[in-house]
């Protein structure tokens, strides 16, 4: 057994690390931005960016986006675009909305209908990009159309709500604390470090993996350095919301959309075949791979995921309004982009896109308190969009 402890040439010298360091300059990259963006802001508007309301605030607030630039990672890196999300989710929380608050149907059936709904429209796009070959920015940019136009349809151009109690709680409420600790929930906090030891174990058992086939790829103390901030940035985080309100029940939903759809891209047959079919789409159907069916379903995967974000926003605004989901998709897209995600597709994670979508937040979020306009906040995450395009066109040329 392979002593992780010992130097080796995956623990050498300086040279070592720098070589590692720019062969894995997206990785790493996107984490040393989202922690510069996050200084910056704290600091900008003095301490108000990471006080505990403000932080509950930033994840009720791009809850939605989170849930659907998962979904839109997978997507980009088959080599695809879907421009549907946003309208699919508006549509979603109008039909939402005519289900529970018209025809009086219980939330549980009514959110049932609403993502079979949502499997079904990315469905349907999927079928047409997958099988027919017909452009998957033409297909979903008629998408958008449709089911903008759809959602004014249902809705008849007014705002419909409010939704029942039961329901708001998906995106408006938080987990009961078990334990009576003043100043603090403790069972969020509790949770938040079982999560932090989770990922240290499974980071820990992937290493001791790789050991037995050979020297681990990562510098030890790359490894170390990674896993130490990305088990204290959860805590942190867990231990700010804990000192709020506690978890919101979006976040556990975040949560764990985060950690399966992670297994499934890293640890499955299906997973790595999406990656194969975005890097090489010919080898991959001569290797065997079913390409159709699995651009098929990653659009219905997508569709699905836009369903639960249209939900998850219409239980936050306690509403369904005609402007829901209105350039939503362009947010999202960004956010997979920014996250390290490869324009030729085959490239990109999920904890990468998460980043991504945070980095967005907080730029939004620490513009807005620092009183700048929404016309200078668009014009600078443009260019944030842009200069992370630019550096993955940068890196890709610089290896070839």
């Amino acid at each position: 057994m392979t002593d992780l402890t010992q130097p080796s040439s995956a623990t050498g010298g300086p040279s070592v690390f720098v070589g590692y360091l720019k062969t894995h300059l997206r990785e790493y990259g996107i984490l040393f931005a989202l922690i510069a963006i996050v200084v910056f802001f704290q600091i900008a508007t003095d301490g108000i960016l990471l006080r505990p309301a403000n932080v509950t605030n930033l994840v009720l607030q791009n809850s939605y986006i989170v849930i659907m630039a998962v979904g839109m990672l997978l997507v980009i890196v088959c080599g695809h675009i879907d421009l549907s999300v946003g309208s699919v989710m508006g549509f979603v929380g109008a039909l939402a909305a005519v289900l529970m608050v018209q025809f009086d149907l219980h939330f549980v059936p009514a959110a049932i209908i609403c993502l079979a709904v949502g499997a079904a429209i990315g469905a349907v796009q999927g079928y047409w990009i997958a099988y027919w070959k017909i452009p998957s920015f033409i297909v979903t940019l008629a998408g958008m159309l449709v089911f903008k136009g759809l959602m004014m349809v249902l809705l008849k151009g007014q705002s419909i709500g409010p939704f029942p109690d039961s329901f708001r709680m998906i995106a408006s409420g938080f987990i009961p604390d078990l334990f009576a600790v003043e100043g603090i929930h403790m069972l969020s906090m509790l949770l938040g470090v079982a999560a932090a030891a989770i990922l240290i174990l499974l980071s820990v058992r992937a290493r001791a993996k790789e050991a037995k086939h050979g020297t681990p790829d990562e510098p030890f103390a790359f490894f170390t350095g990674r896993n130490i901030l990305a088990a204290g940035a959860v805590v942190y985080l867990v231990y700010l919301l804990a000192t709020s309100r506690g978890l919101p029940n979006v976040f556990i939903i975040m949560a764990v959309l985060i950690a399966g759809y992670s297994f499934v891209a890293k640890q499955t047959t299906i997973g790595r075949r999406v990656y194969a079919v975005g890097g090489n789409q010919k080898a991959a159907k001569l290797s065997g791979i079913n390409s159709e069916r699995l651009t098929f379903l990653v659009f219905a995967n997508m569709g699905m995921l836009a369903a639960l974000a249209g939900l998850v926003f219409a239980a936050r605004l306690n509403m369904a309004t005609p402007k829901a989901g209105e350039t939503f998709e362009l947010d999202v897209i960004a956010a997979v982009f920014i996250g390290g995600a490869s324009m030729a597709g085959g490239v990109g994670t999920i904890v990468g896109a998460v980043i991504g979508a945070f980095i967005m937040g907080v730029m939004n979020n620490g513009m807005s308190i620092m009183g700048i306009g929404i016309d200078w906040q668009q014009m600078i995450k443009g260019l944030v969009l842009l200069a992370a395009v630019i550096f993955d066109v940068y890196n890709k040329n610089k290896a070839a």
